[in-house]
């Protein structure tokens, strides 16, 4: 299977990303298949409008009871707000994948 290409985010997620405060996003399973070295074209959820361009650095399992300060740090958020959105978005979930980025020029 090819790598992906696109990544989304929420449009609130994109001052802190191109700020560079942002560099992980926590997804589920269906989008654990980004690989290191290559570049994505990123693009807002809502309404795909194109925004950056990142490097994926890294693609890691973790367990939602493992997230820490360090994950939330790096998410621009606390710990407790952390927890709170991955809640919203997948639902009573055990098993994530950190994917870590630097913007690419």
């Amino acid at each position: 299977m090819a790598a992906p290409t696109v990544m989304t985010f929420f449009e609130r997620f994109e001052a802190d990303i191109l700020a560079g405060k942002k560099t992980i996003t926590i997804r589920d399973e269906s989008e654990n298949n980004y690989v290191p070295g290559t570049v994505v074209n990123v693009s807002t959820f809502e309404d795909g409008r194109e925004f950056c361009r990142l490097e994926i650095l890294s693609v890691e399992p973790i367990l939602f009871d493992e997230l820490s300060d360090f994950h939330a740090e790096q998410e621009n958020m606390s710990l407790p707000v952390l927890k709170e959105v991955i809640q919203e978005i997948y639902p009573g979930i055990k098993q994530l994948f950190v994917v870590s980025y630097k913007l690419a020029l």
